[in-house]
This record gives structure tokens, sequence and C-alpha cells, in this order.
């Protein structure tokens, strides 16, 4: 992505993180007279070795700034502003983030947002995929992997797949997509929006700006994304096109017992079998699912085309990633299960489980998993929850601490073995990582490992 935009401009960068680092860098690159700053003196140092100029914001003049890029980890508002926020807002500077800046270096190209609580990185991923799949013109990025400053410039058939978080949104005054997708608002990040109010408020821009030409993909079943779509019905231009996975629509994209029922275009009826397509296991990806093909035919993809691309979907990594089959037994790999609502899903995708879960444990443990517990065989407990967890598990769920992944890896397989059943070795821990592994991609990446172990 270019920079051609604020050639010539003051821009401040606070916070140089993938995406900080990539907007400082190419703003460089586009003769843009950038500063930067980050709390970490190691990613000072990365930003200076690129050549980007590091200036402390405190020691600045604001007086002449153009706009204050901030990362979306830092506080914009809740619980305050941080203090470069308020150094910004004082001088009536504009706060805005990477995908602000993106938007006024984008030279073409249609652009689809999807946002949600839940399921917005899978939706994402699969969306790209059936349009690269296809053939077609297609950038994956925001906040799933590739900063969007990172986006090669597409052409005017090209499609922008741009997964947004609120805290991206909130940042993003100038937000328009052709095609933006709500799947659902739970109550997630209140530490930075106040209440669950203002959360939801942020997630609905994700349709402002939108005309009568674009499109609004929202699940039905959410009720408050349903009261967006009542909103948008009685005064919003765009077409609305609702998905659900819990009724028919006589209008929209449904998933019913593993059917996919198409009727968002008048005259083009279709329906899919997806329940046995593997990287779309349980009820939530078929949510997923419902999203994805919405889009696609919004974006005039054919039947055999959509169809082509759910089934050659390989999933997301550590989501529900199916690592071996092996006779009757599956390894799943759902180290991004990193608190009990996440992992509700793996094991509400099984019926017989071998599970390994554990780390640094959320509020709430896994108590709220409880009605799932009758599908869990036998539980192996790693990481610094063990003991928290193991008396949730007393007296309901086998159990065993394993200590480690190695350990725990090494019996669920054994005891999945002597079973004789069909049944999965389940990695979804319900817990953070942080004290055995760097991250939850580290912990995945280390049970597909020990899962291959010794295989070709």
């Amino acid at each position: 992505m270019k920079s051609h935009a604020y050639k010539d401009k003051e821009i401040a960068i606070f916070g140089l993180g993938k995406s900080g680092l990539a907007t400082a860098s190419r703003l460089h690159e586009g003769q843009a007279r950038v500063a930067v700053w980050d709390d970490q003196e190691g990613r000072r140092e990365e930003a200076a070795s690129k050549g980007v100029p590091v200036a402390d914001y405190r020691d600045k003049d604001w007086s002449k700034l153009e706009a204050l890029v901030l990362s979306p980890g830092v506080p914009l508002t809740h619980p305050e502003p941080h203090e470069v926020v308020k150094k910004a807002q004082n001088s009536n500077i504009p706060v805005v983030g990477d995908v602000e800046i993106f938007l006024n270096e984008k030279t073409d190209g249609k652009i689809v947002g999807i946002t949600g609580t839940n399921g917005k990185s899978t939706t994402s991923a699969l969306i790209h995929h059936i349009l690269e799949a296809n053939e077609q013109e297609t950038a994956l990025g925001g906040n799933i992997g590739t900063p969007v400053m990172d986006l090669e410039q597409l052409s005017g058939e090209g499609t922008y797949i741009l997964e947004l978080s609120s805290y991206q949104l909130d940042l993003t005054p100038s937000w328009h997509a052709n095609i933006a997708v709500i799947l659902n608002v739970t109550p997630d990040h209140l530490d930075r929006h106040g209440d669950l109010e203002h959360y939801a408020e942020v997630k609905e821009r994700i349709f402002q700006k939108q005309t009568a030409s674009d499109v609004a993909v929202i699940n039905s079943d959410d009720p408050i994304c349903q009261k967006m779509a009542e909103k948008i019905l009685k005064s919003n231009p765009q077409k609305v096109v609702p998905i659900s996975v819990e009724k028919e629509l006589q209008a929209g994209v449904f998933v019913l017992n593993g059917i996919l029922h198409d009727r968002s275009q008048p005259g083009l009826d279709w329906q899919l079998d997806i329940g046995e397509i593997e990287s779309l296991r349980g009820i939530h990806n078929w949510q997923n699912a419902a999203a994805a093909v919405a889009v696609c035919r919004a974006l005039g993809l054919a039947n055999e085309q959509i169809e082509q691309g759910l089934k050659s979907f390989g999933g997301l990594a550590h989501r529900m990633e199916l690592i071996l089959k092996d006779g009757k037994i599956r390894f799943v790999n759902d180290s991004k299960g990193t608190n009990a609502e996440a992992t509700e899903k793996a094991l509400a995708s099984f019926e017989t489980i071998f599970w390994i879960c554990g780390g640094v444990s959320k509020a709430g443990g896994i108590e709220p998993l409880r009605p799932l517990f009758n599908r869990v065989k036998h539980a192996f407990l790693i990481g610094k929850a063990a003991d928290e967890f193991s008396k949730s598990l007393k007296g309901t769920v086998p159990f065993h601490v394993s200590e480690t992944l190695q350990q725990a890896v090494l019996e669920a397989k054994k005891a999945a073995e002597a079973s004789g059943e069909d049944c999965v070795v389940l990695l979804s821990p319900a817990a953070a990582s942080f004290d055995q592994f760097p991250s939850f991609e580290a912990r995945g990446e280390a049970f597909r490992s020990l899962v291959l172990e010794g295989r070709e």
C-alpha cells in the first residue's frame, strides 16, 4: 500500500505493534513527516532501524500535526483516555487508526467489513478463501493477520476483506463498506468501552455511510444485531440480508440441521449440505458460513463457485483446526479457545471428547461449560489453572493433572486409543497461554508438532 495522501504532512504515530509499524513505514516512504513513539524501548529501536524518526510525544509541538494515528490497543475513551489522546484532543488533532489511513491511500477496489464479538476471523478467512479459490482478486487483512497498510493496491475488480475490532471501528471516522457484516454482540472489552450499550454502538458503525447500492449482512438470531437491522430497515437505504442458524428465513441465508439455504437473491434460491464439511463443524461455523455465502452472493459469485470454496476451506489455524484423523480419533487444535465462551463452541461440536485444557484462567474459569461436561470422556489439565479446573470437574468428569502439554497429548492419545470409540483429542484450553507459551499460536503449534511427531 504505497502512501501518497500524506506527503509533506506531519503525522504522529503512537503504538508500534504490527499495524503501527506498518503504517509508520508506509507513511515515511510516502514522504510524510512522521514521528513515532511507543512506551516499549524495543519497539522504538525497531522503528529507528527502519529509518522512521522516533520522537517523544511529550516533547512534541502539536500545533502542526495533521493527525495522531493511535494503536488499537491504547485506551481512547475508557477507563480514561491515554495521555497522548488527551494531548491530541486538547490541540484539536484528529485521533485515528491505521484503517483510516488505509481508506485515504486506497485507490480502488470494493470493501467487505466484518465485525462481531466472536467468529469474525473465521468468517473473514472463509470469504477470502472462497474468492481466492475462484481466482478473484482479493486481499485479507485488518484485525486478522496482515496490517491494512501492508496490503497491496487492488484494481477496481478487487475486493478487500477486512476484519475489524471495536477498537478499529472507534478509530475510523470515514469508514464505509460496500458490504458490512455483523455476527453477534456479547459483553466483551467493556473495560475499554464502558458498558454494553457503548460497545454495541461502536460495533454498529460497521454500517455507517452505506448507500442504496450497499449491503448489510446481519445475524437475526442475536437480539442486539436484530435491533440494528430493524433500525436500518426503518430509515437507512442499504439492503439488509439476514442470516440465521435458528429459524427459516423467507429472505436471507439460513442453516438448519446442516443444510444451508440461500434465499438472499430473488429467483436464485439454492441449498447445500454443509453438515459434513470438517472445517465448518458446529452451529457457530454454520453461522460463519451463512454470512460468507451472503457476502459472496452479493459479490456476484455463482452457486458452484460458492460450493467449491466452502468445501475446500481448510479452516482457521488454531480454531477448530483438524490436525490429524487417525482411525477413529480426530486431533483438533482449538488453542484460540482462550476463554469459556470460545471453548463452549468446540465442546458443543463433538460428542466424545478427550479434553486438554488449562493455562492462565480467565474470570469464571470453566464453570460456564458445566452443561457440556457430559460430552467429555476425560480431561487432561495443564498449567496454572489445573487446580481451579479440577475443582469444577470433580465428581462430574474424570480428570488427570498432566501439567505439561506434552504429557497431556501423550495421555490423551493413549486414553482415546483405549476407548475404541469415534472420538476427538481436543486442545481447547479455556485459558490464556502465558504461563507456558508466549501466545495461543505457539501453544497450537506445539500441539501440532506433538500430534504429528514421528510421522512423515
